[in-house]
């Protein structure tokens, strides 16, 4: 989000005075005299790690991410874009519960035309025990890592598991390419007996593609932006381009298999189907859910699902079909191929539909410990925040009239410098304290005064209790979904409400995962137990990067 945005008065003139003096202490603390304390450092080195690679390019739990420019045409049009070792989407990494993870991050970056900054997040990883520095987020949890520098991202899992993905975090930079699936693997998962296949080839990616980079694409305010095409697990067809080849999901008749399929958008949803065949969804988010069958599943930026589908059909191809906002699948548009091992190597010709078994957020149930933290009832949490959507006349989306704008000094840094105090933390008005070990509820009304929704809000460093869905108007605080993206709605009867419980300090952002909303303000920050984040230690690498 650093890049040519409205001045500070356009949002609130009533604080630019007080925030250029603030901004002027903050920017102190990269000075080695300042009379700040500095935070405190872990004495570990930044080196280039040792990278486990399977055959089919998937990545291990220690490796290293080689962040570069190259040109690709993943749907039959050339550009250059950034990518993770060179390839669309970035590779899985493949890890298992509890594991340790060690991700060497070395940026060399070379295209001035798009962002040559990166840093990158790991969505969904709780980052507890300490790493919220290890989040990802630039201005947020750390400074950017700079051209020709590296970084070293290290932290725990723990008791995680199920889907998840990485992305870029600094700009728009993830539409340019950055992003691909993370997997934490449940060698004792309890709905293994469901399904006979899980593997790095039933990993489904679902992503939007642009022709254009996302320094241009960014700059457009106060109209949609739309995408050239849809690619599925990085391939895809455009309006009046070639015929070119789309993704092929192989099975054996007979079997069972867990796809997961991860919501790598920017922006659209996805109506994600396979022709003649139901899936029963298994996973929402890496939560377990009591198994619930669908005929069509909706994905949101940055959501994920776990269905399992059986190969019951016919030996043949069938389409894999993932409408973009409603658009069309014919032609091979926004689609890709499930083949039967003994089909003709050949585009479908099936049909759509029908879809008689509609999917409900309400109809999915946490698989255990169900119900949703604090005292069953609207606004009877501990801590009860209104988080009102909208708009100003810049055209940047609020969060309670406020805009998000960069800090000019990461929101860790200002905490761990001694600033606790969410109304001295920049960016002003985008900061919400949150007390330790208490229950937070979060709503969101309205969702209609924020156009282009509806809005998939996700919060970093927890999963959530859906309590209110978009489109309902009840309250369930028995067995609610958990998850980490929500679609807010877009209505203005849409009052969509969350719980969680504050057991993880550090700053946490909160944003719409449409990224050019994102861009144009849509967030804010949860500063949680600041108190205890104030004590906790940082690689000396980290505090690094912001004197690059």
């Amino acid at each position: 989000m650093k890049h040519s945005q409205p001045s500070i008065t356009q949002f609130n003139s009533t604080v630019t005075s007080e925030m250029l003096s603030l901004s002027f202490l903050a920017l102190s603390l990269f000075s080695i005299s300042n009379a700040l304390s500095l935070p405190k450092t872990l004495a570990t080195t930044n080196t280039t790690s040792t990278t486990n690679v399977t055959s089919s390019g998937t990545l291990g739990p220690t490796s290293q991410l080689n962040i570069v420019n190259a040109n690709i045409s993943p749907d039959g049009f050339s550009r250059s874009s950034v990518l993770v070792n060179g390839v669309f989407p970035a590779p899985l990494i493949s890890v298992q519960k509890n594991d340790q993870l060690t991700l060497q991050v070395v940026n060399q970056l070379t295209d001035t035309t798009m962002d040559v900054e990166t840093s990158i997040h790991w969505h969904g990883i709780f980052q507890q025990g300490g790493t919220n520095w290890a989040d990802g987020v630039a201005y947020v949890t750390q400074c950017p890592i700079q051209q020709q520098n590296s970084f070293q991202y290290q932290f725990n899992v723990g008791s995680q598991t199920g889907t998840y993905w990485y992305h870029s975090h600094y700009r728009d930079q993830y539409c340019d390419g950055l992003r691909g699936p993370l997997v934490i693997y449940d060698p004792q998962d309890p709905l293994q007996s469901m399904y006979d296949v899980d593997d790095a080839s039933t990993v489904i990616t679902l992503s939007d593609w642009y022709h254009t980079s996302s320094v241009q694409l960014g700059e457009i305010i106060g109209a949609g932006v739309t995408a050239n095409s849809s690619l599925i697990n990085g391939l895809g067809r455009y309006v009046g381009g070639p015929a070119s080849p789309l993704a092929v999901i192989n099975v054996q008749q007979g079997l069972r298999y867990r796809f997961r399929v991860i919501g790598l958008s920017c922006d659209p949803q996805f109506n994600f189907t396979i022709d003649g065949h139901r899936m029963t969804i298994i996973e929402a988010d890496g939560n377990e859910v009591n198994p619930v069958q669908v005929d069509f599943l909706p994905i949101l930026a940055g959501q994920r699902y776990s269905v399992v589908v059986t190969a019951n059909q016919t030996v043949g191809n069938y389409w894999i079909r993932a409408s973009p906002n409603g658009n069309s699948t014919d032609n091979g548009m926004n689609s890709a191929i499930l083949r039967y091992n003994g089909a003709p190597v050949q585009d479908p010709t099936t049909t759509a539909g029908p879809y008689q078994l509609a999917f409900s957020e309400l109809n999915l149930h946490p698989l255990t410990n169900p119900a949703a933290p604090g005292v069953a009832g609207p606004g009877k949490a501990d801590v009860n925040y209104i988080l009102a959507p909208g708009q100003n006349s810049s055209f940047w989306f609020t969060f309670n009239g406020q805009a998000f704008v960069d800090p000019p000094v990461p929101v860790l840094l200002q905490i761990l410098s001694g600033t606790t105090q969410a109304s001295q933390l920049l960016p002003n008005g985008s900061v919400y304290q949150l007390p330790a070990n208490k229950t937070i509820e979060l709503s969101f009304p309205d969702s209609a005064a924020a156009p282009g929704g509806p809005h998939p809000i996700h919060l970093h460093g927890h999963s959530f209790s859906v309590v209110r869905s978009a489109g309902s108007t009840t309250y369930n605080y028995a067995n609610p979904v958990r998850r980490d993206v929500v679609s807010i709605g877009n209505s203005a009867t849409d009052n969509v409400t969350i719980r969680f419980t504050t057991d993880n300090p550090g700053p946490w952002f909160l944003h719409c995962h449409i990224d050019w909303h994102l861009h144009h303000g849509f967030a804010v920050v949860m500063a949680e137990a600041t108190d205890q984040v104030a004590t906790e230690q940082v690689p000396t690498a980290w505090s690094q990067l912001c004197n690059n």
